[in-house]
């Protein structure tokens, strides 16, 4: 990938006619630090956040070595690049070839799941191996989230219970439980009802538990959503992590996706026609834009137009992206310079997460190229890596 100081630099250069997707490790190299630093357990990367190579080896060259996959194709991609990364299969409904493979060819011991069929599933299909460790999915209250997924994964009251005694009769190896309290969850003290629950759970069943899985659901900054700070979200997971039933060298293990890569991404599209207040631009539901149509969220935006003279006055406006689907539209409000027009590009942020990843080739769009930024983020969750500030600094006076 080619380097920039920042997306406008890159912009002036290449004069993309494609989405271009700015990329910056140095930003990836800073969450994972904090990470690692701050949760006191083990942290799982959810592949499917991003399954990018240079997001993955920047994760790898900071010090993560646990890989949240889920898929055959995520653990074959995890472990070609990182040979003795532990994989965990962390998806908890799979099929019978993908248990096979994930176990005989890539090595992967650890399965979560959420029914007594599925159990009986991993047990065929490793040949009732000994070796597993299998970590039990609970349902958990959403309610702070900003993304709901509680309706399809999780075993809850008495099959929560049955599960947690058939799994721990059925390994020699750890047994865990695992939540998901909603992606961008804005709230702290849903990981302290998620934890007590699963408490409540762990003491009826009467069984030993060796992990305890917090789950995803950190969140990153977007317009109109301002998360509490991180080290709070961490804080209250250590707190009641410390009172649970569980045996005093169990394992606290966190799949943070979002909040390690949201960042690390902005993605630069182009203004082809301006009807009123709709800018036609080339990327868009589907592309990199899926939240931002699907589920409207608003993200941070910026003009570049490099041969400068833009209004200082902003105005409100709205996207359609490149396909002829009618759904393929976001309608912020995105703040940007009201003379705007065709041929200027806007610099769309925190796009790591759940952009490139979710991208498809309708309509024969979904084309990007990939290229490398040096500058801050729009906006962290993280104290930002001194490194990262001064360089963005220098960059900035040219």
């Amino acid at each position: 990938m080619d380097h920039f100081n920042s997306a406008h630099d890159a912009v002036v250069k290449l004069r993309p006619d494609v989405p271009l997707a700015v990329n910056r490790p140095h930003l990836i190299r800073a969450a994972a630090r904090w990470f690692l630093d701050s949760f006191e357990g083990d942290i799982l990367y959810a592949v499917k956040a991003n399954p990018s190579p240079w997001v993955l080896e920047a994760l790898w060259r900071e010090g993560v070595r646990h890989f949240d996959v889920a898929s055959v194709n995520e653990c074959k991609l995890v472990r070609d690049m990182f040979p003795t990364a532990t994989l965990a299969f962390m998806h908890p409904v799979k099929n019978r070839a993908a248990i096979a493979r994930a176990y005989h060819e890539f090595g992967c011991r650890i399965f979560a799941l959420d029914s007594v069929e599925e159990l009986q599933k991993i047990l065929d299909e490793t040949g009732g191996a000994t070796d597993l460790t299998f970590v039990v999915r609970l349902r958990v209250s959403n309610a702070d989230a900003s993304l709901k997924l509680e309706a399809k994964f999780g075993a809850i009251g008495e099959e929560a219970v049955t599960l947690l005694r058939r799994a721990r009769a059925a390994t020699q190896e750890d047994l865990g439980v695992s939540f998901h309290v909603g992606s961008q969850c804005m709230n702290p003290s849903a990981w302290r009802a998620a934890l007590r629950e699963a408490s409540r759970l762990i003491i009826q069943a009467g069984v030993t538990i060796d992990v305890v899985d917090v789950g995803g659901g950190f969140p990153s900054i977007y317009p109109g959503m301002n998360p509490p700070p991180m080290q709070l979200f961490v804080d209250e997971i250590h707190r009641v992590f410390d009172a649970m039933p569980v045996t005093m060298n169990c394992k606290l293990w966190a799949e943070p996706g979002r909040a390690l890569v949201a960042e690390a991404t902005s993605i630069v599209v182009k203004v082809d026609l301006r009807k009123g207040d709709a800018l036609y631009i080339n990327d868009g539901s589907y592309g990199n834009l899926f939240d931002a149509t699907h589920v409207n969220w608003v993200y941070p935006v910026s003009m570049i137009r490099p041969e400068g003279g833009a209004q200082s006055k902003l105005a409100d406006f709205r996207f359609y992206g490149p396909t002829c689907d009618s759904m393929d539209a976001a309608k912020g409000p995105f703040r940007l310079p009201a003379d705007i027009g065709e041929g200027d590009w806007i610099e769309i942020g925190m796009l790591g997460a759940y952009g490139v990843a979710m991208a498809t080739r309708f309509n024969g769009y979904g084309e990007s190229v990939d290229v490398i930024a040096e500058d801050a983020p729009h906006a962290s969750m993280f104290p930002v890596l001194d490194q990262v500030v001064e360089r963005a600094s220098r960059f900035a006076k040219g």
